[in-house]
């Protein structure tokens, strides 16, 4: 079975041949705006204690950090919708090594800005056994300093090709967080670190694993 990041690949060449010319600029330059931020370095880091959130499942039920750290570790790890089809890879690939998470008595949360019934979707699509829980606003993502507001230059793009952030994230701004994830410790610090303003680059499972 390919790994995730040799799917990533033929995806990005699935995609350079089926988009226009003008969207994978557009897509290029959003990419280098955001790494001049700095995004990943003025984030949360190792070692800096996890905010406490209390999240809603796909079934409208709270999830609080506090309840399932005393099982063990967290991993938390942000996509930004449904409508990704970087994020959908990641999650498919978090789903296929779960059994090596759970093993190891950790706990897998994956956590977006979208609403609750795009995440049942989701999660019943691709028969998930983990939670996606909804960060409303990017709210925990501002907290951990892992949140953007798409350039103004770019949200036509996304809209020419049937992404409209207000439906999926029912709000009026078009705020996503980068891809991130986050080993939580029992006591409430951040073991580990993946963050990354490309959208196109993510976390090898293997690496999050040995972590655990």
């Amino acid at each position: 079975m390919k790994n995730l990041a040799q799917q990533i690949e033929e995806l990005n060449e699935n995609l350079g041949h089926q988009l226009p010319r003008e969207a994978l600029d557009a897509f290029g330059k959003s990419i280098q705006d955001l790494r001049a931020r700095n995004m990943e370095g003025n984030s949360i880091q190792t070692g800096d204690m996890f905010p406490d959130f209390k999240l809603p499942n796909t079934n409208d039920e709270t999830v609080q950090l506090k309840e399932i750290l005393k099982k063990g570790k967290v991993i938390a790890a942000f996509f930004r919708g449904s409508w990704c089809p970087y994020c959908s890879l990641e999650l498919k690939a978090l789903q296929d090594s779960l059994k090596q998470i759970t093993d190891r008595k950790a706990t897998l949360v994956a956590i977006s800005p979208q609403k609750l019934d795009y995440s049942q979707e989701l999660k019943s699509n691709y028969n998930l056994d983990f939670e996606l829980l909804t960060d409303k606003n990017n709210a925990l993502a501002k907290q951990l300093g892992i949140s953007f507001g798409l350039q103004d230059y770019i949200v036509p793009t996304y809209r020419g090709l049937g992404i409209d952030l207000s439906e999926y994230n029912e709000n009026g701004n078009s705020e996503l967080p980068i891809p991130a994830v986050f080993v939580v410790d029992t006591n409430g610090s951040v073991r580990y670190k993946f963050a990354d303003a490309n959208y196109m680059n993510r976390i090898d499972i293997q690496e999050l694993i040995k972590q655990l």
